[in-house]
Order: C-alpha cells, then sequence, then structure tokens
C-alpha cells in the first residue's frame, strides 16, 4: 500500500482499469477531501456535496474499465465535480420553481373556490328574494330578465300598462337592490 502512495495518476488508473481496488482507495484518498471542500462551497449543503463526491467515485469504480482520461486526472475530476454541482443545483432550482407554481396554483384554486362559493351563495340569495317579490313584481321581473323581454312585451303578455310595468320593475329592484346589498355587508 505504501507503495501506491507515490504512484503518479495514470498508473493508478492504469491498476484500476484492471480492477485494483486498493489503487481505487489510493485514488479516494487522494482526491476525496479535495473534490468534498469544491463541491460543499459550490452547494452550502455538506450532505449534498457528501453525496455528490461520493457518486463521483461510485461512477468512477463503475466506469473503470471503459474509463479514457487523456489530460490530467486531477483536472478531470474537477470537471466532474463542476458538472454534478451545476445538476444538483439546477435540480433545487427545478424543485424551487415547482413548489412555487404549486403554491400559486393553489392560491389561486382556493380563491376561485372561495369565489364560486359566494357567487353560489349570491346567486341563491337573490333567487329568495325574487321568490318572496311580490306575485306581480315577480312576473315582471322574471319576464324582463330571465326571458328578456321588453317593457312593451311584458305590458302585452300580462294585459297591463307600461307604466304599471315600469312600477312593479322599479319595486322589484329597489327591493332586490336592498336585500342584496344587506346580504353582501353580512358576506364580505
Amino acid at each position: 500500500m505504501a507503495n501506491l502512495r507515490n504512484l503518479p495518476d495514470a498508473e493508478l488508473l492504469a491498476l484500476l482499469k484492471d480492477g485494483d481496488q486498493a489503487a481505487f482507495t489510493e485514488i479516494y484518498n487522494r482526491y476525496w477531501k479535495k473534490l468534498f471542500v469544491v463541491a460543499a462551497n459550490k452547494i452550502n449543503d455538506l450532505e449534498e456535496a457528501e453525496e455528490i463526491v461520493q457518486d463521483i467515485f461510485v461512477a468512477l469504480w463503475n466506469r473503470r474499465i471503459s474509463l479514457d482520461v487523456t489530460g490530467k486526472f486531477s483536472a478531470y475530476l474537477a470537471v466532474s465535480v463542476k458538472y454534478r454541482v451545476i445538476k444538483a443545483l439546477d435540480k433545487r432550482f427545478s424543485q424551487q420553481q415547482y413548489a412555487n407554481h404549486s403554491r400559486q396554483t393553489l392560491s389561486l384554486l382556493d380563491d376561485s373556490t372561495q369565489e364560486w362559493l359566494q357567487f353560489e351563495e349570491l346567486k341563491g340569495r337573490l333567487g329568495r328574494l325574487v321568490a318572496d317579490l311580490p306575485e306581480k313584481c315577480r312576473l315582471v321581473y322574471q319576464l324582463s330578465r330571465d326571458s328578456g323581454y321588453s317593457q312593451k312585451e311584458i305590458a302585452q303578455e300580462l294585459g297591463i300598462s307600461e307604466k304599471t310595468v315600469e312600477a312593479h320593475m322599479g319595486k322589484a329592484l329597489k327591493t332586490l337592490r336592498a336585500g342584496l346589498n344587506s346580504f353582501l355587508a353580512i358576506l364580505l
């Protein structure tokens, strides 16, 4: 083992390609701390930095047979750390973006659900107020608002004057407005 400490990286890599575990251990001992410091400084999370470095060494062992390092081995490892840190930061950013999007979507859904419920409540209240109108007022209002009749058509339909239709409509709108205003004051 003592003789492996003195070997240059190129010879350790040759031994590693042959499956020499002692050579792998020497590479690990030689570079682990340096890689960890680089990763920890970039990622600001010691556990994640440790995981990144461990993944590099696992990949190094798994790819030892096909490993082709043309330059300095230390530069190869530095690029590996840089790539994995970028990948980890990108993943973290994507998760943060997803979380932000999810919160915004839920907030919009919550708001729209609340608005829908308030609208349904308001619609129900309007229906009850219309039902409570005197019969002629209710008929005039429903023909106007629900069926889209003009005042002249309502007068012909009900056999009353247009002035009477106008009076019933005024009374209906005044009653409904007062009832809805008090309801909205409570609701909001």
